[in-house]
């Protein structure tokens, strides 16, 4: 299998695409560590898993915090040992309206999950995949954190910083062989999606389980050397 032996760790992996990524990694025989603030769904998530691969394990977690970071961290290590790969999706929308009417508190709730939270969480695994002279980071970004558009506001600006958080990383790990890459997931059927865009017929989008090929891609030593690029999912062809 693709990704045995590995441990991968996924963040906002309750639903959408963290769900579909866990899944497809549990498939693939990664051991695979996800979290949420969703207690309840976390555990349909764990569910679903037990039933691919024994070695998972869901945690509730706020990445928001650096003591939830460090404690989701220490727990995963203390039942794997090791972290092969992360995956920095957990995310929220916030509201879709112009910067002059943002909430203050609102926006900062925003940066604090995709970005501060990508930041808090890369710090910690990036120590731990130094020591093994090995690993794989992938941030999920979007199409307005590479050209801003009206109305999204935080979303946009987070993950403008999640871009410029991937290159530096991708630039500072390269001697240890940890690599750091971007992944822009395109339009999907989730419920984010439906938030932002309540009157788009969902039918004619992609599900995320059909957008996985270049996270399993990204995760595998089929991509060793491969760092600091920017990819967009739907339109990813594995490289022969």
């Amino acid at each position: 299998m693709l990704l045995s032996g590995k441990v991968a760790l996924i963040t906002g992996g309750s639903k959408g695409l963290g769900r579909a990524i866990s899944l497809a990694y549990a498939r693939e025989g990664a051991s695979v560590v996800t979290c949420s603030r969703d207690p309840a769904r976390l555990k349909e998530v764990e569910h679903d898993l037990s039933a691919i691969q024994a070695s998972c394990l869901t945690l509730p977690a706020d990445i928001s915090k650096p003591d939830g970071v460090k404690k989701l961290v220490d727990q995963c290590v203390s039942r794997f040992e090791r972290i092969d790969v992360l995956v920095n999706n957990a995310s929220v929308l916030g509201p879709r309206v112009e910067i002059v009417e943002y909430p203050v508190d609102q926006w900062e709730e925003v940066l604090d999950v995709n970005l501060f939270g990508a930041f808090l969480l890369s710090k910690e695994v990036s120590r731990i995949m130094i020591n093994q002279r090995s690993g794989s980071i992938i941030n999920v970004t979007s199409s307005v954190g590479r050209r801003g558009r009206a109305r999204w506001g935080a979303y946009a600006a987070a993950k403008f910083g999640l871009e410029g958080l991937t290159q530096v990383l991708a630039d500072e790990l390269k001697p240890f062989n940890v690599r750091a890459n971007s992944v822009n997931p395109g339009a999907m059927a989730t419920e984010m999606r439906r938030t932002a865009y309540p009157e788009e017929d969902q039918s004619k989008l992609k599900r995320p389980e059909e957008t996985i090929d270049v996270y399993l891609y990204l995760a595998s030593d089929d991509s060793i050397g491969k760092t600091g690029g920017q990819y967009d999912a739907q339109s990813f062809v594995k490289p022969q």
